[in-house]
């Protein structure tokens, strides 16, 4: 068997290009949607990211702001600028870019952007509302996930679901997301017990442990639906021959750049027992930034009636 790969990319494009045709009657009326995406310190591939949206908000029409603060920012400075936000007009959804530096606490901060405007789903309202699938925000790589099961025509209802690893981010909103979608499902954790065994049964396996290659053969049940959420990085030469074979454009990858951007899933191993699988990248990621702009867009309807 020889996987199918799920285009994240294609189905990305199709929302963004939803969004910017929603969001043009109200330009016309003189409302643009606003993100503003905040970033504390200096992180290159977080400021990447935050980039990535900026430029994915004006494709679409939307307005964006990236506030960049510097690493020793105070308690007390960060507090200050998300309120400035909160009380802007002309800001519809406040992105704060995780994770924080050390001497600052996200979860005060994530609580303290206000629920209208909270982008990624993850105010405790938020997520109340998840939980009681009440209308409202939802954190954008489950939600894009699960758009991109739909857009594929993936089958999910009275299905065994398996995710591996149990964040906030991701692992608890993508078993509500997955579970409101009347699939039966197992989330897995460190402490899980034979894992291989439990994941084995997932006709849908989500892995979002942050570990490279860490979902093997042994795995992954015949036929299964792999969705690699992970983004890590094969740092050695040994690493790339062992997760890609003799792709030669991986290789050439890691020799131009001394590393290759791999997920939590084995992905040779993967392509041979899978029925279909995210690739990474060009699999999950863009659906992420994708239903950000269409949260941005939906917050601001919610705001201005």
């Amino acid at each position: 068997m020889t996987a199918r790969l799920l285009d994240g990319k294609r189905v990305a494009q199709e929302i963004q290009g939803e969004v910017k045709d929603a969001a043009k009657p109200l330009i016309e009326k003189g409302i643009t949607p606003g993100l503003a995406a905040v970033l504390v310190g200096v992180n290159a591939a977080s400021k990447l990211y935050v980039n990535s949206k900026t430029k994915a908000c004006q494709e679409a029409g939307l307005f964006s702001e990236a506030v960049l603060l510097p690493t020793e920012t105070t308690r007390e400075e960060l507090a200050k600028k998300l309120d400035e936000l909160n009380g802007r007009d002309d800001i519809d959804g406040i992105l704060l870019q995780l994770p924080l530096p050390d001497h600052l606490d996200s979860t005060e901060f994530l609580d303290r952007i206000h629920p209208s405007k909270d982008v990624d789903g993850f105010h405790p309202e938020s997520v109340g509302k998840l939980v009681q699938k009440r209308p409202g925000p939802r954190p954008c790589t489950p939600a894009g996930v699960m758009e991109l099961l739909r857009r594929e025509n993936i089958e999910i209802s009275g299905k065994r679901a398996v995710i591996v690893g149990r964040s906030d981010i991701v692992g608890k909103p993508m078993a509500m997301l997955l579970t409101h979608a009347n699939a039966t499902v197992t989330v897995c954790h460190s402490r899980t017990k034979d894992l291989p065994s439990v994941t084995r049964e997932g006709e849908i396996l989500v892995a979002a442990m942050g570990r490279a290659a860490i979902i093997r053969k042994e795995f992954i049940g015949p036929g299964a639906v792999v969705i690699d959420v992970g983004m890590n990085r094969a740092e050695t030469a040994e690493q790339v021959k062992d997760f890609f074979g003799d792709d030669e454009k991986r290789m050439a990858t890691f020799e131009r750049r001394g590393s290759t951007l791999v997920g939590d899933v084995h992905p040779k191993d993967a392509m041979e027992i899978a029925s279909a699988i995210t690739p990474v990248p060009g699999g999950v990621g863009p659906l992420t930034i994708a239903m950000l702009l269409k949260n941005t867009l939906e917050l601001c309807e919610a705001r201005r009636g």
